[in-house]
This record gives C-alpha cells, sequence and structure tokens, in this order.
C-alpha cells in the first residue's frame, strides 16, 4: 500500500503567510502540519510516499528532506497547477501503478491518525474508503449522502443545498478502481476534476463504496481560526520540559516546552506552551496555548494563543492574542501621537472635554 499526501495548494486561505511560504509547512506546535501527516502514514506502516507538489515544491522538498523521515521513501510529484483531487490522482497514475492507497491532504489534521482506518481498509478492500465527519457549515465541504443502512449513495462539492451535514474529511483510501473512476471526470463548475465526482462514478456503477464517520478531532488547518484550534489541541497533550537557561526570576506554570539553546528572564510562561530553541523571553508573559518558533525574541510584551514563526521579534507590546504571525516579523509600538482637538464653535457655546 501507498501513500499520497497532496501538497501542491495555493493556501490562499492563509494569505499573507503563504505569499512567501508554503501552508503545509505552517507550525502547529512547532512542527509543520506536513510532518504530521507523513508521522501519521509512517506509524500506519506505509513505506512508499508520493507528495504532489507545486509552486513551493522546492521549500516542501527541503523541509521534508532536512526532517530526515526514516523508514519512509518519498517521491515528489510535480502538478503545474492545482486542478483537483482528482487531477491529482491523474498526475500520480504512474507512482501509484496498481497498488491501493491512501490519499491524505496535507494540511488536513487527524488526531489520533490514520492506522486503525489502515488496518479496516486492508482487512476489508472495498473500492474506496471515505472518512466523514458532521460540520456546522457543510457548504465549505465535499458533503455525503447516506441511505438509511448508512450506506454511501451521492457526494456533492461544496454544494449550496446540503443534503446532509456529513462533511469529507481530508483522507480517503483506494483500490486501483479509482483510476478508471478518474479518468472518466470532467471538470466541474469549479474547473476542476472533483474528487467527489471520481467516487461517485464508482457509486453510480454499484462499487462498493464506504464510509467511516470520524467523531474525534478533525480540522481542515487552511484558514487562521483552525490552525490556532489545531495548535490548541496538540499543546494540550505537550509533554513538559525545561532545557533552556531559565533564570529564578521566571514563573513557569503549568505545561510548558523550553528547548535547549532557549533564554528566559524575568517572565511568566502559562501552559500549555512551547518556546523553540534560540528563543530569548525578556520581562514578558507568554500565555496558553501559544507556540514561539526558533530563533524569536520576546520582550516586555504579552502574548496568548498564539502561533509565531521563526526570526520573529516582539517588543514593548501591551498584548497579542489569537494571532499568527509569520517569518522575521518585527512587531512594536505604534508611534504616540499628539493628543490634540480642533473645535469651530459657534457664540455662546459651551464644550465639555475630558481630559
Amino acid at each position: 500500500m501507498k501513500a499520497l499526501v497532496l501538497a501542491g495548494g495555493t493556501g490562499s486561505r492563509l494569505r499573507p503567510i503563504t505569499h512567501t511560504s508554503a501552508k503545509q509547512l505552517v507550525p502547529v506546535a512547532n512542527k509543520p502540519v506536513l510532518f504530521y501527516v507523513l508521522e501519521a502514514i509512517a506509524d500506519a506502516g506505509i513505506t512508499d510516499v508520493g507528495i504532489v507538489v507545486g509552486d513551493t515544491a522546492d521549500e516542501i522538498r527541503t523541509a521534508v528532506d532536512g526532517a530526515g523521515f526514516d523508514g519512509l521513501r518519498i517521491t515528489y510529484l510535480p502538478q503545474h497547477a492545482p486542478l483537483g483531487l482528482a487531477h491529482a490522482v491523474r498526475v500520480a497514475r504512474d507512482f501509484l501503478g496498481d497498488d491501493d492507497f491512501v490519499m491524505y491532504l496535507g494540511d488536513n489534521f487527524v488526531v489520533g491518525g490514520i492506522t486503525a482506518l489502515v488496518e479496516e481498509f486492508r482487512a476489508r478492500r472495498p473500492d474506496a474508503q471515505i472518512l466523514l465527519t458532521r460540520v456546522p457549515d457543510p457548504t465549505a465541504f465535499g458533503v455525503a449522502e447516506l441511505d438509511e443502512a448508512g450506506q454511501v449513495v451521492g457526494l456533492a462539492e461544496k454544494p449550496a443545498e446540503p443534503k446532509s451535514d456529513l462533511a469529507l474529511v481530508g483522507v480517503y483510501l483506494f483500490t486501483p478502481a479509482i483510476h478508471e473512476a478518474v479518468a472518466a471526470t470532467t471538470p466541474s463548475g469549479r474547473g476542476e476534476l472533483e474528487i467527489t465526482d471520481a467516487i461517485q462514478w464508482l457509486i453510480d456503477r454499484r462499487r462498493d463504496v464506504r464510509s467511516t464517520t470520524v467523531s474525534g478531532y478533525w480540522k481542515d488547518t487552511g484558514n487562521v481560526g483552525d490552525m490556532l484550534e489545531v495548535n490548541r489541541t496538540v499543546l494540550e497533550s505537550v509533554e513538559p520540559m525545561v532545557a533552556g537557561d531559565v533564570d529564578a526570576a521566571t514563573e513557569i506554570v503549568g505545561r510548558v516546552r523550553i528547548a535547549p539553546g532557549a533564554t528566559v528572564r524575568g517572565s511568566r510562561i502559562v501552559g500549555p506552551a512551547v518556546i523553540g530553541s534560540g528563543v530569548e523571553v525578556i520581562g514578558s508573559y507568554v500565555g496558553p496555548f501559544t507556540s514561539i518558533s526558533d530563533g524569536c525574541r520576546i520582550e516586555d510584551s504579552e502574548i496568548e494563543f498564539s502561533i509565531v514563526l521563526p526570526g520573529s521579534s516582539i517588543s514593548g507590546v501591551r498584548r497579542i492574542e489569537a494571532s499568527l504571525i509569520g517569518r522575521n516579523v518585527e512587531v512594536t509600538p505604534a508611534p504616540r501621537a499628539p493628543a490634540a482637538h480642533r473645535l469651530i464653535l459657534g457664540d455662546h457655546s459651551k464644550v465639555q472635554i475630558s481630559s
């Protein structure tokens, strides 16, 4: 069995971060989302991995190769444009051959991994197996319709009038039967080859398509709000460790992980939180659910429920929260404007001005 990881999207919902960086490499608890995907694949016993890449191919290749995922044989598969999930399967046709495979969207996060799902698929081996979860707004996702017996009878991509609240999670399992379905798929109204259309092709021909409803935690980390929520979830299970240089004037509360090479002086760190290598925290407060990446500097500031990417500095800022701060960013107070009132008053006026 092989794995196909999709990492070619543009990340438009995470702009401006993704103007200069791949969305799959934005860190959660100081580790790129894509790395969690690859770890889950390795834990499931899959060793051959194809990564579909686009404009950010060089950045993704450098990060993945540099991380050294032992035991994984990784092949990079160029996709000239993000033309849909079914198009990605077409791009990977030669790599996949006649093997079963799991397709995993590189910006999706599934707590607990995919091992149980892969084992279930291997035991039953349907033509396709999809993951579903209930969502409050299904119009933003691929949506499944089930009959009274729980069988999948219909799929639609981002429907204006969804027939259920069951959204497709970004993990799919296929036998080689999907290739015939993908070959028969034509572009949708969005101009993309939709994987939902390919799976519907299998359903219409009475092929074996099964679903598993995910009751645990799943997030598409395509926007800032979801990224922060995933960061919160991962930090809740972080193992506390203080390996950096922390002085006696600093207070550490709760599950806090401070990497070797970090320096903390006269500060208060309240977990769950992670402080990366080479970070300096001086006279500051770092609150719960915050990840500070390598090489950052936080001085005379307060930050909580946020992600700060490598090389950034925050100095003299009273309060930051629910924020995603990119690489090599400088955050400082704005110059204080002189206070003044400009008045044009008629005769016999009475004006009260607060001082």
